[in-house]
């Protein structure tokens, strides 16, 4: 199939035409209807775009629902945690929309990867499970809800989709910075600071990245942790340290 007969494919898809898998799947996720040419429009990355002249992608949907999902998700946790402190209330918000939770939610809650419409090169170094591209397509199709619904039912979608994650935030505490956790528990404990020992492994478009931690000159290893990227593993390693200490 040639890369125009996909995009027209992938419009009547979202027609639900049988050609396809259908998108009432993605839908159904969002709770909400989205127009094919816009829904198609959420799901274009900008490598097909530029592979086809007059095809819009999704980076304005993007910036305007980037705008949507912080606006609920602010108002969400001002009024379920009064006694916070803006401080506090920004390192909530900030996990809840970060990187890693919205491609989850990509991942786990849309499945939208079959959806996203890449260019070749893009395609070929697995941009569908690049969180970065993921994170991307949660707010654009929240960009595109906005447009279609306005900011009610952007915000009945925006609850759907991270009102679990807010609660999972508020009762973390340390996990908020788990880095900064263990360096306090390690001065509490009369220990060493920490130290990441890093390793790289994989491809370069899909590097996995492994943190070892230890305290101070011990060479004992407290927590170990992988991620996407340098500071996800030291996360991780660090959370595992952390909790081992007791």
């Amino acid at each position: 199939m040639t890369d125009e007969a996909r995009h027209k494919s992938t419009t009547r898809t979202y027609h639900n035409d049988g050609s396809q898998p259908a998108a009432n799947e993605l839908l159904e996720a969002l709770g909400t209807t989205i127009s094919p040419d816009l829904l198609v429009q959420a799901l274009t990355h900008r490598s097909f775009a530029h592979e086809h002249p007059g095809v819009k992608h999704y980076e304005r949907l993007e910036f305007l629902g980037d705008a949507v999902l912080e606006l609920v998700s602010t108002e969400t946790l001002f009024r379920l945690h009064p006694d916070m402190s803006e401080g506090e209330l920004a390192k909530m918000r900030a996990k809840a929309v970060s990187e890693e939770a919205l491609s989850a939610i990509a991942r786990t809650k849309l499945h939208v990867e079959p959806y996203i419409l890449l260019g070749r090169g893009e395609a070929a170094q697995g941009g569908a499970q690049k969180s970065s591209i993921l994170c991307d397509i949660v707010e654009s199709l929240i960009g595109a809800t906005f447009l279609e619904h306005g900011i009610d039912g952007a915000r009945k979608v925006v609850h759907r989709l991270i009102d679990d994650t807010l609660a999972e935030v508020a009762t973390e505490g340390p996990a908020l910075d788990w880095k900064t956790s263990l360096t306090v528990k390690a001065h509490h404990l009369g220990k060493g600071e920490p130290v990441y020992h890093m390793a790289v492994s994989g491809p370069e478009y899909a590097q996995v990245f492994t943190a070892r931690v230890s305290l101070g000159d011990d060479d004992e290893i407290l927590g170990v942790g992988k991620g996407t990227s340098k500071r996800k593993a030291q996360l991780a390693a660090a959370a595992a340290a952390w909790k081992k200490l007791g």
